[in-house]
């Protein structure tokens, strides 16, 4: 995606967000129908920051219906 682009994810579809390695990345999401995930993202954020470890995501995952492919292509 290019800056300033759109991306629609269909319900039901796996998909990825990350930044690119020539720089950081912004993003604005949302999220239909409209469900609280402000600890979701707020945790995925200390993570990229180092403030706490990937795995700490397991207990969020069934509390916000946001699951990890095992596929290694999403690793």
């Amino acid at each position: 995606m290019r800056k300033g682009g759109l991306v629609v994810v269909p319900p039901g579809t796996v998909h990825a967000f990350g930044a690119s390695s020539a720089g950081p990345a912004e993003f604005f999401a949302v999220l239909t129908p409209g469900i609280v995930r402000f600890e979701y993202f707020r945790q995925l954020g200390r993570i990229a920051r180092g403030e706490a470890e990937r795995d700490s995501m397991d207990e969020l995952h069934d509390r916000f219906d946001v699951h990890f492919d095992g596929d290694p292509e999403w690793r």
